[in-house]
Order: C-alpha cells, then sequence, then structure tokens
C-alpha cells in the first residue's frame, strides 16, 4: 500500500488556532461528564449510611481491573432537563457502555441512583433502548445494575410509559437471542420497572435493600387499602425464598457484584469463538496529537481527509481506490491494528462520479466482508444544472441503495460536516451504522444556516415582489437572522449527541483505540453463534 506523507504544519497559526478550537470543545464535553460524575457523588454520605456502593463504583467492580470501557452516549440529555447548560446533568440517569466482566465482552446498563434516586431522566428510555439494540447487533450478554425509582409521576408523560414497554420487549428478544441477561438489583425496582429485574435470566438480590413490586406501600394503599412494608412486598428474602423471582442472595453491593462476576464466569460465554493469534501491525507513522489540528472550526474551509486517515491507519497505509474518478470522494483500503477497514470520506461535495465510486467500492467491501467506516466531512451532494443532468439524484439514490443494504458492519464517524443528503449516503444515524460517534467540532443538519436562511430570504423577497409591495428589507434582515440562529443551535455536538444522533463524542486523538474496539466486537459478533431460542428464560 502507499504511504501517506504528512502535509500537516503543526507550528503554523491555522494548526495553532483549529487545535486550540477543537481542545475547548472538548474541554466542554469533558466539563458535562465530570457534572454527572460529581452530581452523583453528592449521594455519596447517604449510600453509605445504608452501606451501598456509588453506580460507579459499582460499575468498576464489574469490570475486569484494567479492562477498555467503551462507553455510549454520555452527553443524552443534556439540555432536555434543564435548558440552562450550566445546570444541566446529562447522562439520560443511566451509566451504559461495553466493557469485560470475567473475562466476557458485555453490555452493561448502570442505573446512576445518585441522581434523584435513579428516576427516569430526559432520553433514559432511548439511550437504553440503543444499548439493547447494540447488544442484539453484537451479540453482546446483557448485565444490568438496577436501582431506579421509576418515573418521575410530577412529570409524567404517556408516551414514555408506551415506548419504554420497548425496554422489556428487548429483554425478552435478548435472552430468546441466546444472549445472557444477569441482572444485580441494587435497590427500588418498582412498578413497570420490577419487569426490568423479571425479565433477567439470571437474578442477584441484596439481603436489605433490593425492593420489587409492581406496586409500592404508597400505590397499593390507594389502590386497594392494603398496608404492606416495603420488605413485606417485595425485599430480596422473600423473592429467593418464596416467589422465586430471586436467584441469589447476597450480603451487600460488594457481594452482589462478586456473584454477578462468578455467573459470567461459569456460563463458559467464550466457547464458540474461534481464537485467532493477534496480528502484526505497525502503528501510524504520524502522531495522533496531530488530529487536534487538522479540522477547521469553520466547516465551509477546506480539508485533506487523507491527513486523517494517515493518523488512524497501521504504518499511515492507504490503498486508494480510483483516486483519479470523483477525487473529491476517497475511499480505499486501511488496516487497524491488523484488521481489514474500508474506508469513505470526503475532501468535498459529492458527485456524481462520487457517487458511484462509493457504490461500487460498498458493495465490493460487502463481496470481501470488510467492514466500512464513514469519514463524515461533508456539505452533501453537488446541486446546479450540470449535476441534474449528469444524474445527481439517481446516483446519488444508488449510493444510498447500497449503504442502506451493505451485509458487513458500519462504523460512522462525524470528523467535519454532515450536511444534507451527505448524511444519509454517509451512513448517517438513521441508517443504523453499527456504532457511530462524532468529534467534538462536527455540524450536522439539512443544510448550513447561511443557506437557509438565504433560501427562505429569496423565496420571501420573490413574493413580495409578485404582490406588488415593497421589499421589506428590515423584516428579510430579522428573518435571516433568526434562521441562521436557530440552524446554528441545532447543527452542534450539544444539541445532537443530548438527543442520541451519536453514540457519543470522543476525542480524535482516541479514534483509533475506539475503532479497534468496535471492530473487535464486531468480529467476534461474526464469529459468535449463540443458541437462539423461540422464548426467552423465564421464572420459575
Amino acid at each position: 500500500m502507499a504511504i501517506i506523507e504528512s502535509t500537516i504544519s503543526p507550528g503554523s497559526e491555522a494548526f495553532k488556532s483549529n487545535a486550540d478550537g477543537m481542545l475547548a470543545l472538548l474541554e466542554r464535553v469533558r466539563g458535562y461528564e465530570r457534572r454527572s460524575v460529581a452530581t452523583s457523588a453528592r449521594s455519596r454520605e447517604r449510600f453509605e449510611k445504608r452501606g451501598q456502593l456509588l453506580p460507579r463504583e459499582r460499575l468498576s467492580l464489574l469490570l475486569d481491573p484494567g479492562s477498555p470501557f467503551l462507553e455510549i452516549s454520555s452527553l443524552a440529555g443534556l439540555g432536555l432537563d434543564n435548558p440552562d447548560l450550566e445546570k444541566s446533568v446529562p447522562g439520560g440517569g443511566v451509566i451504559g457502555g461495553i466493557g469485560w466482566v470475567s473475562g466476557v465482552r458485555a453490555m452493561i446498563n448502570a442505573s446512576d441512583s445518585g441522581i434523584d434516586a435513579g428516576a427516569l431522566q430526559p432520553m433514559g428510555i432511548p439511550k437504553q433502548l440503543r444499548m439493547q439494540e447494540l447488544a442484539l447487533e453484537n451479540k453482546l450478554p446483557y448485565i444490568q445494575l438496577v436501582e431506579s425509582a421509576g418515573a418521575n409521576l410530577m412529570t409524567y408523560k404517556v408516551e414514555e410509559f408506551v415506548t419504554g414497554g420497548s425496554l422489556f420487549r428487548n429483554l425478552a428478544r435478548i435472552s430468546a437471542a441466546g444472549l445472557p441477561v444477569v441482572t444485580v438489583t441494587h435497590g427500588s425496582s418498582t412498578a413497570g420497572g420490577a419487569y426490568q429485574t423479571g425479565l433477567s435470566d439470571y437474578i442477584v438480590m441484596v439481603r436489605g435493600r433490593s425492593r420489587a413490586f409492581l406496586a409500592g406501600p404508597p400505590l397499593l394503599k390507594a389502590a386497594t387499602g392494603e398496608i404492606a412494608t416495603e420488605e413485606e412486598l417485595g425485599g430480596a428474602v422473600m423473592h429467593t425464598s418464596i416467589s422465586g423471582l430471586g436467584d441469589y442472595l447476597a450480603e451487600d453491593d460488594r457481594d452482589a457484584i462478586r456473584i454477578a462476576r462468578e455467573i459470567l464466569a461459569k456460563i463458559d460465554w467464550n466457547r464458540d469463538l474461534r481464537v485467532e493469534p493477534p496480528r502484526a501491525f505497525k502503528p501510524p507513522r504520524h502522531d495522533a496529537e496531530e488530529l487536534l489540528g487538522i479540522m477547521p472550526m469553520d466547516h465551509k474551509r477546506p480539508v485533506d481527509m487523507k491527513q486523517v486517515i494517515a493518523r488512524i491507519a497501521d504504518d499511515s497505509e492507504f490503498l486508494e481506490f480510483g483516486e483519479n474518478y470523483g477525487g473529491a470522494t476517497v475511499v480505499g483500503h486501511i488496516k487497524i491494528e491488523g484488521l481489514p477497514l474500508g474506508v469513505i470520506t470526503n475532501n468535498g461535495p459529492i458527485d456524481p462520479a462520487g457517487a458511484t465510486k462509493a457504490t461500487h467500492f460498498i458493495q465490493a467491501c460487502c463481496q470481501s466482508r470488510t467492514p466500512i467506516l464513514y469519514l463524515n466531512n461533508t456539505t452533501g451532494y453537488m446541486v446546479g444544472r450540470d449535476y441534474e443532468e449528469a444524474g445527481m439524484i439517481k446516483h446519488g439514490s444508488k449510493m444510498i441503495q447500497a449503504v442502506t443494504n451493505a451485509t458487513v458492519p458500519q462504523i460512522t464517524i462525524y470528523c467535519g460536516a454532515s450536511f444534507g443528503a451527505g448524511n444519509y449516503g454517509m451512513c448517517g444515524r438513521g441508517f443504523h451504522p453499527r456504532f457511530c460517534f462524532s468529534w467534538p467540532n462536527a455540524k450536522t443538519a439539512v443544510m448550513g444556516g447561511e443557506q437557509a436562511a438565504q433560501t427562505m430570504v429569496n423565496v420571501t423577497e420573490a413574493a413580495m415582489k409578485r404582490k406588488g409591495g415593497e421589499v421589506d428589507r428590515e423584516k428579510l434582515d430579522e428573518m435571516e437572522r433568526r434562521i441562521v440562529e436557530r440552524f446554528d443551535s441545532q447543527m452542534s455536538v450539544f444539541t445532537t449527541s443530548a438527543r442520541l444522533l451519536d453514540d457519543g463524542v470522543i476525542d480524535p486523538r482516541d479514534t483509533r483505540t475506539v475503532l479497534s474496539k468496535v471492530l473487535s466486537i464486531c468480529r467476534d459478533a461474526e464469529l459468535r453463534e449463540p443458541h437462539r431460542m423461540q422464548f426467552s428464560v423465564a421464572r420459575p
């Protein structure tokens, strides 16, 4: 393969400006994440009085020491619990991600009960649904660390009640797909949330702390007049000795985590995988630190995305496909830690030749079973009379059809702009990439704010003239300002990631590490053949 030579000048003012902008955005992301951790940690005294561990302490004990953990959607719900971003606490009330437990790679869903006692937070349901989708697609066991006050009745929304049922449907689907569901119920698991516990294959309950009932004492009294204590209604001893809901009785949180780890160790989950020796590889020739300064903060400035590829690919090698045809669309083959990967990226808008080339390349990757990486950096498909006559719509449609029906894992990273139908052709979130991440500077929108505003100004001005009136320039200027503001306020990762339009915002310097993790996850999924059943595992 050809080696990509560096054309980056780390000492230039442009590079320094780009890097400073990227670092500022990255610090903002990390600041929001730290706020979630700190808000949960404020409950430490209350947890310690009850003899409990904080949610992140539970997670730390569950994971194999020193093993990687790929957190999912840490910015979920940002600005949706409180429109003041300086007070918003993101995360959706859930800590989620993929990690190693007793040598088994699993999806982990931990209630962040240090925040509002684990009550449902904005985007908490969609975040958990995404985690379940990833578990199913990647054939991962599903581990739950449950302690939730359930829905906040003061902010009840019927749509959350109805769509929340999908959480329980998916637990049944995960089990029936042959993927073990292991749940530690650390505290409350109430009303509909009781089924989060009940729809599990292995259930660990904690003496004196676990609570699982369809109606707690207040609701029970209101509904039937019956009076009972929480322990009588749904305590760990009752459920593990009388109802049969619980399988294991733990003495405290640490003991419960120990039991969960033993369950994963005993089921011999990795027996189906063909063990492959590690592949030899050379790291990139160029420093990953330089990824900070490649992307300009202004998405209208051109970027050579081959310089990004050079800093994530093994030995900075890139076998470009169709280099001289549709050159603004860059495609080719690389390896990440020895694993083959097709790459599609953009050095500008996608023209008919670029769309045709990308379609060909996607189909070729499917033929050779090579996963595909989309590095988004495009303002969309080309427009104009010449491009329409050249068949831009039909060639763009071919590319979209290929993306939609690709039979290999597709991974998307938003590196810069992802505008218009270019978002679709480059496997945006709506096209269900296996994993989807953003760099802090990424922008996603139907078009740029200036283009949207100018379009509406032109339409409105023409309408004014048709009616024979005067053109109200002041009115047009105000409309233009409002449209630009509306578009610009929605295109940043602080809006898109909050709404789960990606799986998280990553440091550009970590791109290769993240890719190596998800490629390994995808590869294991391709090799694994769980024992599927007609129904999920039922309680005794």
